[in-house]
């Protein structure tokens, strides 16, 4: 026969055990999350077509060097990010939000854009990945200005007193150490490294990996992460 003071030992032998497997697996995703994997949500159009609004991405957070958490030390990269890659980084102007943006421009690269083409050390830079762009489209006066006031900065060629940026037609200018230079796919529809300037390499968080699930967000549908989940996207590779 059982007694009360068994059944208790065996309830709190139960209750430990249950206890210490949660707190294993919070740990184990807790140290994923910081220095391997994390989840990401695309919340804007800036790189149509090739992600989508209500795309769900894991991030590859080792690849470049995930940050050591209160020490703000970084582990170190496997290697630096390359041209063309997609990264995921923090935002320059608020670095509580997350951004992706495709890489362009690495230090010492001198970039510019002629009538919505994109020229890399003078040579054009072949982007099957761009949406094509709207020539008539161009920034108000006072945006450009503010381009400019970046821009001059690191501007390589003649006439510097006349340089006057647009959507399309900026630069060249040239990157300086330790920043990277961002645009979104979606040329018309980005607000990228054209306006707020270049990114500071250590603002780099990681690379998408995977698109785990998608859906509609936009769809006026009771339930669209489950009437309107966009079956062709999931378990793709953004590129």
């Amino acid at each position: 026969m059982t007694t009360a003071p068994s059944r208790g030992r065996s309830a709190g032998r139960w209750f430990l055990e249950w206890f210490k497997s949660i707190a294993v697996a919070l740990v184990v995703w807790m140290f994923l999350r910081t220095f391997l994997v994390e989840a990401f949500k695309i919340p804007s159009g800036s790189m149509q077509n090739t992600l989508q609004v209500g795309d769900f991405l894991f991030v590859n957070k080792f690849l470049y060097g995930a940050e050591v958490p209160l020490l703000h030390k970084w582990l170190p990269a496997v290697r630096e990010p390359e041209h063309g890659e997609i990264i995921v980084f923090d935002s320059v102007e608020d670095p509580e939000m997350k951004v992706v943006k495709r890489l362009l421009g690495l230090p010492g690269d001198t970039l510019e854009m002629r009538g919505g083409v994109l020229y890399r050390n003078a040579v054009r830079v072949d982007e099957p990945y761009a949406t094509p762009v709207d020539l008539r489209r161009g920034e108000d006066p006072a945006m450009r200005a503010r381009m400019r006031e970046w821009q001059v900065q690191h501007f390589a060629g003649p006439l510097p007193l006349r340089y006057v940026p647009d959507l399309h037609d900026w630069g060249p200018i040239v990157v300086p150490r330790d920043s990277l230079f961002v645009m979104g796919d979606n040329r018309d529809g980005s607000y990228d490294s054209r306006y707020w300037g270049f990114l500071p390499r250590s603002n780099v968080r990681g690379r998408p990996i995977l698109v785990y699930y998608s859906y509609d967000m936009r769809s006026l549908a009771s339930l669209p992460f489950v009437t309107e989940v966009r079956w062709d996207r999931v378990f793709t590779v953004p590129r």
